[in-house]
C-alpha cells in the first residue's frame, strides 16, 4: 500500500505543480472560464495556484524528508478542499470540465486517508533518538 500511496502522490505533485504554475504564469485573459463555468477574480485564482504548488510540496517533501511526515496527509486535505471548489465552480460548463477535478479529488482524498490511517509516514529515526537522549 506503501508504493501505490507513493505513486499517487508523486502523480498527483506533478499535476498540481503544473496547475499551480500555470495559474501564476498564465495571462489573465487567458483564465477566462469555459462557457457556462463560474468567473474567479484573477487574484484569487493566483492565490489557488500557490496553494496547489504549496499542496504538491506537502504531497513529497515530508515523506522524502522524513522531516514532519504529519503534513502529507494535511497537504492532501487541502487539496482535497481545492477540488471541491473545483468541481463546484466547473459543473456548470458541463460533467466533462469537472471530471479532472473530481479524479484529482478522490485520489487526494486516497492519499489523505491513506497517510493517516492505512500506511502512515514515520518520522526518521534520527529524530526520535535525539528527543529520548534530549
Amino acid at each position: 500500500m506503501n508504493r501505490v500511496l507513493w505513486v499517487i502522490q508523486v502523480l498527483l505533485a506533478l499535476l498540481y505543480l503544473l496547475a499551480g504554475g500555470t495559474k501564476l504564469v498564465m495571462p489573465p485573459e487567458a483564465m477566462a472560464p469555459p462557457p457556462g463555468g463560474m468567473s474567479l477574480p484573477v487574484p484569487f485564482l493566483r492565490f489557488i495556484g500557490v496553494m496547489e504548488i504549496l499542496g504538491a510540496i506537502g504531497l513529497i517533501l515530508p515523506g522524502l524528508l522524513r522531516i514532519r511526515p504529519g503534513l502529507t496527509p494535511l497537504a492532501a486535505t487541502g487539496l482535497v478542499i481545492i477540488m471541491i471548489g473545483a468541481v463546484a465552480t466547473s459543473i456548470g460548463a458541463g460533467l466533462t470540465y469537472a471530471l479532472l477535478p473530481c479524479i484529482a479529488g478522490l485520489l487526494a482524498l486516497t492519499v489523505a486517508y491513506g497517510r493517516w490511517r492505512l500506511a502512515p509516514l514515520s518520522a526518521s529515526p534520527r529524530s526520535s533518538v535525539s528527543r529520548v537522549s534530549a
